[in-house]
Order: C-alpha cells, then sequence, then structure tokens
C-alpha cells in the first residue's frame, strides 16, 4: 500500500504541489521550515483525526489564500487505486473552521473514518519524545491511534463514550439530581467505556506478543506494557460483561464526588499505558532520552508489522526527524527494518548525508520555501 501522487491546495506553506512518489523509503531533505512536516502532516490528514500536529483546520490553510485547503492522494494498495481528497474551509467570523469533508473516488465519504478501508498511518514526531515523561492523556491518545490502525470502530466508540460523558458532566454542573437521566447515561458510557477499555486491552495483548518475536538484544529494546485503570483492572481479572457493570455501579456512587469535582473522575479517559524498559527492567519515563527514543521506535515498528499482519495492509509511517536521533549503527538497523516492512515511509532531515545508507533505494526530495524537486 502507497501513496503514488500527493497533491495540495493552500496548505500551509503550499499553494500548489502535485508530486509524484514511490513506494518503500521517501526522504525529505531541506532546511528548518522549509515545509518538510507540512507535508507529512498532509499524509497524516489521509486518516481520521486532526493529524500529527492536531491543529485546528483553520490553521492549516495557507496564509493569504481566498478559500480553504485541500489534501489529495492516489492511493494504490491491496484493494486497487483509489483517489482521496479532504479538506476545510476557512474560519467563519466566529472563528469556527466547521468539519473536514472527505470524497473517496469522487463520492462523499460517510466519514473520515472511511479512509481506513483503503490505508493506514502511523507517525512519530520530535513533539512526542517526551510520550513516556508527559501527561497520561498523550500515552492514551498515542495507544489509541495503535487500536484505530487495527480496529477502524474504535473511533465512534470514543466518540460516543465523550458524547455521554459530556452530557454526565453537564447534569453535574447543573447540580441536578435526577436519577433517571443519570442511569441512562451511566449505561451508555458502561457500554462504550468497556468496549474502549477492551479494544485497548487486546491492543497490548497482541503487541505483547509481536513484542516477543524481535530479537533479544536488537537496536530496538524490547518494551513490556500493560494498562492502568478501573476498566482495565476488571478486564484483566474477570468478564467484560462484570467489568462493565463494576463501573456503572461506580458511575452511579459517585455521582457525589463528581459533582464536587465537577467533572467524571473515573472512566477509560483516565486510563494509563505503561511501558518498561525490558533490558533495564526500568519505567520507561526513568530511562534516558535515547532509551526512550529507541523505545517509541520499537513500538512503532512492532505495530506496523501487526498491522500488516491482521488488516493485510502494511501503515504508511511518517518518520519527522528521526535519522538524527540515532548514531550509524542504529540508522542502519532502522533502514533495514523498514525495508522488511515492505511499507512506504516517509522520512524528513536536514541533512541527506544522515541517509546515505538508503541511497539508491529510496527517492530523495529536496524541499524549499514550498517547492519540491528530485534530490
Amino acid at each position: 500500500m502507497n501513496i503514488g501522487r500527493l497533491k495540495l491546495t493552500d496548505f500551509r506553506n503550499y499553494a500548489s504541489l502535485s508530486v509524484d512518489l514511490s513506494p518503500g523509503a521517501v526522504v525529505l531533505t531541506g532546511d528548518n521550515g522549509a515545509g518538510k512536516t507540512n507535508l507529512l502532516e498532509a499524509v497524516s490528514l489521509l486518516s481520521p483525526g486532526r493529524g500529527l500536529r492536531r491543529a485546528a483546520y483553520a490553521e492549516i490553510v495557507r496564509e493569504g489564500a481566498p478559500g480553504g485547503f485541500v489534501v489529495h492522494a492516489r492511493v494504490q494498495g491491496p484493494q486497487g487505486d483509489a483517489e482521496i481528497g479532504t479538506g476545510a474551509g476557512k474560519a467563519d467570523p466566529e472563528g469556527d473552521s466547521g468539519t473536514r469533508k472527505v470524497r473517496i473516488n469522487g463520492a462523499p465519504a460517510r466519514s473520515a473514518d472511511d479512509m481506513l478501508e483503503w490505508l493506514r498511518v502511523m507517525w512519530l514526531t520530535p513533539a512526542m519524545d517526551g510520550l513516556f515523561t508527559g501527561p497520561a492523556a498523550d500515552r492514551r491518545r498515542f495507544l489509541d491511534r495503535l487500536v484505530l490502525t487495527i480496529d477502524p470502530a474504535h473511533g465512534r466508540r470514543a466518540l460516543d463514550y465523550e458524547k455521554a460523558m459530556r452530557g454526565r458532566n453537564r447534569l453535574l454542573a447543573e447540580g441536578s439530581r435526577d436519577g433517571g437521566w443519570f442511569d441512562a447515561i451511566e449505561i451508555q458510557m458502561a457500554e462504550t467505556g468497556a468496549a474502549i477499555a477492551a479494544a485497548r486491552f487486546e491492543m497490548v495483548r497482541l503487541l505483547r506478543a509481536m513484542i516477543e518475536r524481535t530479537p533479544e538484544g536488537g537496536p530496538f529494546p524490547r518494551a513490556d506494557l500493560a494498562l492502568s485503570g478501573v476498566l482495565e483492572t476488571g478486564l484483566a481479572s474477570g468478564a467484560a460483561i462484570d467489568a462493565e457493570e463494576d463501573f456503572r455501579e461506580r458511575l452511579a456512587t459517585g455521582r457525589e464526588r463528581d459533582r464536587a469535582a465537577g467533572r467524571t473522575l473515573e472512566g477509560p479517559h483516565r486510563s494509563d499505558l505503561l511501558v518498561r524498559h525490558r533490558p533495564k527492567d526500568m519505567p520507561a519515563e526513568l530511562c534516558s532520552t535515547g532509551e526512550q527514543k529507541a523505545l517509541l521506535v520499537g513500538l512503532v515498528l512492532s505495530h506496523a508489522r501487526l498491522t500488516g499482519d491482521l488488516s493485510g495492509m502494511s501503515p504508511i509511517l511518517l518518520l519527522d526527524e528521526i535519522a538524527a536521533h540515532f548514531d550509524h549503527r542504529r540508522r542502519a538497523a532502522l533502514f533495514g527494518i523498514l525495508e522488511d516492512l515492505g511499507c512506504q515511509v516517509f522520512m524528513t532531515g536536514t541533512e541527506r548525508e544522515l541517509f546515505s545508507a538508503i541511497d539508491g533505494r529510496a527517492q530523495f526530495l529536496e524541499v524549499s520555501a514550498g517547492a519540491v524537486s528530485a534530490g
């Protein structure tokens, strides 16, 4: 599966761009600020969500552009070729840029989730270097992206849960004592919350198994994974239906506590992904910056293998400034693993020399001031 052609209109610093892309490794080089990461962001929007920067759509539109932005891709995959386009308009006077529109083969898609039928996209950016030391919300978002590439229904579950939780939080803020309304909302939260936790639980189980297939002593250390949270604890020790009922009861008995806090304090929106560096038997957050980066890359590579095995579609990987973090040995090992995976991977860097190990085996593109040329 790969993107054969990418077209951009009024996207970030690109007024208009059309570039043909090769399968395998695509290396984007150029000065800082030239637009390399902008290209990765455009590819990341060929999947549900707000992309690798999580930017508001109005921020993505090129400054001075009369309308909105458009990303269009010709995708070549196991199901044949597809034309996928997505975009959003400029902000209105109230600052609302509206929803993103998606078209597949010329027809409006039901939702952005429909793009998952044609391609799966994962990314690593420098902003993710603090994943293990940052807030739990970042790790949940990372985990949910892993789940979504395997289970396209996961995004809808998360949206349904968040909608129900907002309704419950509104009742709490209003001081409502209407038990019927609370019961109805909490049943929905328990059902969707248990489904979210179960999907995360299964992802961790599958990823653990894939990690066991990686060689010991490799360049990217094995990670031990676990989940923390009320529902996750219940799933680890009993049946899903019991975990769901326990969560519903916790919500019901915790109304006064949550009313005092002004929000729902328990649920999958509070869960966390726990990662340990297995060779050192050390929590990831206590490892060095280099060790954390190697752990994170190892997780993404294992997940890429898993995605290919389960979905039949190797994901498209976006690796921003990846080579600068590793020495020559690890870079060569990374490039070798990526070639073995057989996936299309976009990598950025300021210096072509960092990618000399794959010279002749990758497509090199030079990015400069909103233009792209053969490198």
